[in-house]
């Protein structure tokens, strides 16, 4: 039976030469992963190598495993492994619904109703036509979810993805994230200082 969720196989990284950091870990499907420590000991940068984004600087050896297929060398829109990051990164010239529409796979068939669908999900009703920089930063940080959600992706990594939120904002943005990942059995692996949100997690916490 092919194993799935998203597995780190001795995954090594490197800088210049320098060891960096290693990890071995499994993330189940609709579980909550934590990585925790200090600025610097290579928390995002192991999500990097996840996502086949490393700096030059940098070197890995190791697996990247999800749902049984070895994806450590695909290009990384091959690999289907999603990201959300502090800033929303919704582009500036599209409106709300176009950016939505960059999600989507190709030859998605009625996208404006899929799109419209995708807004309620996430109370963001009739605001398709909009244009980002008149969202608030919590309904931005919505649609950057949606966003995500719609190329369907296998895997979802977290770069401390909740902390320019304010306190409310942030619960509230925990839950629907952690609540839909866990709707579509999605594997999480989470990098953050907080510890509010690791214990919101509710999952195993890797402290480097």
């Amino acid at each position: 039976m092919t194993m799935r969720g998203l597995e780190l196989q001795n995954l090594q990284i490197t800088i210049n030469g320098a060891p960096l950091v290693t990890v071995n870990t499994t993330v189940a499907p609709g579980q909550v992963v934590t990585i925790m420590g200090p600025s610097g000991v290579g928390k995002s940068t192991i999500l990097a190598a996840i996502t086949g984004s490393l700096a030059p600087a940098f070197r890995f050896s190791g697996q990247v495993i999800l749902n049984g297929t070895d994806v450590t060398r695909l290009p990384p829109p091959a690999r289907r492994i999603g990201i959300l990051f502090q800033e929303e990164l919704l582009f500036p010239h599209l409106s709300v619904g176009a950016n939505l529409a960059f999600g989507l796979q190709r030859g998605a068939k009625d996208r404006r109703a899929v799109i419209d669908a995708a807004l309620n999900d996430i109370g963001l009703p009739g605001v398709a036509d909009r244009d980002p920089a008149t969202l608030s930063g919590g309904q931005k940080a919505r649609v950057a979810l949606m966003r995500m959600l719609l190329s369907d992706p296998q895997a979802l990594l977290l770069d401390e993805a909740f902390s320019k939120l304010d306190t409310d904002l942030r619960a509230q943005m925990r839950d629907l994230v952690f609540t839909h990942a866990r709707a579509r059995d999605l594997p999480v692996l989470m990098v953050t200082h907080d510890h509010e949100d690791a214990a919101a997690a509710g999952g195993p916490v890797i402290t480097l």
